[in-house]
């Protein structure tokens, strides 16, 4: 084991038998192990006999302080290990800030490869997997939300995200709308474990699916990307014509910019004021 080397460890997403050889003698040889969640890394280390390192906590809260600490360990010539609760370190769990600081400092940083769900879920999903564009957890706030997925309207790259099981339903909606309601995607959940689930159906069909009964465990989506024909992005004069219908149809400002949120990807601000310039005057 080199001194003062960062390892990224891969660790299962579920199934234990996805460890790698590499990760658990990694695990087993370094001074130090930052954990997102300690107790489920007692458990892995448990399971494979892996006694020694050291353990400390590095979560979302902690992270940037936390990394500073790490470097110093690094430098004094410590090996550090980083494992996140499940899956890959810095692919939407702690991770990112610790190597660029590492990386500031000019040391070293080995990735131990391991599952990933995205990954998984996209090569199981039957959608296309030449070019894919992974967005991590989609904003919790509905806005921002469907802001994002309008400006992706046009995307040709399969689409991969995350999400909580009590949110899906919401964001499966949000993505029918931005994109219709027939678009093709999947819904992997519980990934690699017993109750591992792939559910294939137009956008339209997900959403109404878990409107009442949410999905049970890790949930990740997979999206097919625009088709060729999907059209050019809407122009100024037709945003502000759509704008317009709203307007007409009695809706206010605020309800009707979230409207074309989702429809232009423009922020909704941008829209708002579009709205209120737009609003006839009372008579």
């Amino acid at each position: 084991m080199d001194p003062g080397v960062l390892y990224l460890v891969g660790t299962p997403i579920g199934n234990l038998e996805d460890m790698s050889y590499r990760a658990v003698r990694v695990l087993s040889e370094v001074d130090l192990i930052a954990a997102e969640d300690t107790r489920a890394a007692a458990r892995l280390l448990a399971h494979f006999e892996i006694r020694g390192p050291r353990v400390v906590s590095m979560f979302e809260g902690n992270e940037a302080a936390r990394s500073q600490a790490l470097v110093a360990e690094l430098c004094a010539g410590r090996a550090v290990a980083v494992i996140s609760e499940a899956g890959m370190p810095g692919i939407s769990d702690p991770g990112e800030r610790l190597v660029r600081a590492a990386v500031e400092r000019g040391l070293r940083v080995e990735a131990i490869p391991g599952p990933v769900a995205a990954v998984t879920a996209l090569v199981a999903s039957g959608l296309p997997t030449a070019r894919f564009l992974f967005l991590g957890f989609p904003p919790r706030e509905a806005g921002a939300r469907r802001e994002l997925f309008g400006g992706l309207r046009r995307e040709s790259a399969t689409l991969v995200l995350y999400e909580a099981p009590d949110r899906v339903a919401q964001t499966l909606r949000d993505l029918g709308e931005a994109f219709g309601p027939e678009r093709p995607a999947v819904l992997g959940r519980e990934l690699t474990k017993r109750y591992e689930e792939l559910v294939r159906a137009p956008l339209g069909e997900l959403a109404e699916r878990y409107r009442e009964q949410p999905p049970r465990g890790e949930c990740t989506l997979v999206v097919q990307g625009a088709p060729a024909d999907a059209g050019q992005a809407l122009s100024d004069d037709d945003i502000a014509a759509r704008m317009r219908e709203l307007l007409d149809q009695g809706l206010g400002p605020r309800d009707a910019a979230a409207r074309l949120v989702v429809v232009t990807g423009k922020p909704r601000r941008q829209l708002y004021q579009l709205a209120l310039s737009l609003r006839r005057p009372e008579p």
